[in-house]
């Protein structure tokens, strides 16, 4: 290879990540939707900040290894290997202060936005435990009575009605095994453990309904495991409320 190809092979290594940036304006969401749960405000851009450093960490070892192989290809009569470089006590250092820079950071900024999101508030206007079983889902409605449960099954999966921007509080428990409450577009996921309760607190943003599954392998039927969050007014809600309290649907 010349040294101008070489060159403009260098050179397209540089533009193909510029090239994917320019688009980032119509792709940044990098398959997550923005602004459907309060949880997504957190969490996006985290997904997407892992993503440009992801990208930038990739261009540059592609070009680490691109370089010499192009640029210090053995010559016509030169010994069969190059010079080689080890014991460099400088680069050495650099080699590894830069990755724990990048843990690091990455670390902080996912601890940060870790604790905004599983913080809990004296202000959340409903209260729905969510509980897994094999192989389905229990949603009880505890601000509107003992009675406000809906039950689902392997045939028929439960629906998670919740209401338009108001806080929820959801309290996750288990009855067998360890199940996976997720939830792909709220960028939610949590598990359901026998004896031991979690929760979690947000505010749901965007009418419509949401596929949700467990994922946690949790049995035969655990492809089974389905549930759809639907997201709908608070007077709907409401009116929903009424309709399942002492019907155990």
């Amino acid at each position: 290879m010349s040294v101008t190809r070489a060159k403009a092979l260098a050179a397209l290594v540089l533009l193909v990540p510029v090239f994917f940036l320019t688009g980032c304006s119509k792709v940044s969401e990098l398959g997550f939707p923005g602004g459907v749960t309060s949880v997504n405000n957190e969490a996006l851009p985290l997904w997407q900040g892992a993503w440009i450093a992801g990208g930038v960490v990739g261009v540059i070892t592609l070009i680490l290894i691109l370089w010499p192989a192009v640029f210090h290809r053995p010559k016509v009569g030169a010994p069969e290997f190059p010079k080689q470089t080890q014991y460099h006590v400088p680069i050495e250092i650099i080699y590894t202060i830069i990755p724990f820079i990048i843990v690091a950071v990455m670390f902080y900024y996912t601890a940060k936005k870790e604790t905004v999101i599983i913080a809990k508030s004296t202000t959340a206007m409903h209260e729905i435990s969510v509980n897994g079983f094999q192989w389905s889902w229990q949603f009880s409605y505890l601000d509107a009575g003992k009675d406000a449960v809906v039950t689902g099954t392997t045939a028929k999966p439960a629906v998670l009605v919740v209401p338009l921007g108001e806080p929820v509080r959801y309290t996750f428990t288990g009855n067998d095994v360890i199940h996976g409450f997720w939830v792909p577009a709220f960028m939610i996921s949590i598990q359901n453990i026998p004896g031991v309760t979690n929760q979690l607190e947000f505010t749901a943003k965007k009418l419509g309904e949401y596929p949700g599954r467990c994922n946690m392998h949790c049995g035969r039927a655990h492809s089974q495991m389905r549930f759809t969050v639907k997201v709908v007014t608070p007077a709907d809600y409401a009116t929903y409320l009424e309709s399942i309290t002492g019907s155990q649907a």
